[in-house]
């Protein structure tokens, strides 16, 4: 099975975005890309190979579903709590 990867970004300020927005995805090359970039910028990188598979279905600069809400709210807590130590 090939590699997956989708990038999502999210500005709490912003009052219009009430999601996380995917940025890019890609499978093979492309999500090698995406993984590399994300490493020199020192982005953190979370591997949950079930809720890539659901969002790689997602059109780049679609906000995520509200049914995915939950799940990716876990993966966002997890690093604002690592940025702040």
């Amino acid at each position: 099975m090939r590699k997956k990867s989708v990038a999502l970004t999210y500005d709490s300020k912003n009052k219009e975005n009430i999601a996380p927005t995917i940025v890019a995805k890609g499978s093979g090359l492309i999500a090698e890309k995406i993984n590399e970039i994300a490493k020199e910028n020192d982005v953190y990188i979370h591997e949950d190979s079930d809720l890539v598979e659901v969002l790689v279905k997602l059109e780049v600069g679609s906000e995520i579903p509200e049914e995915l809400f939950a799940a990716v709210a876990k993966v966002l807590a997890f690093i604002y709590k690592m940025n702040k130590k």
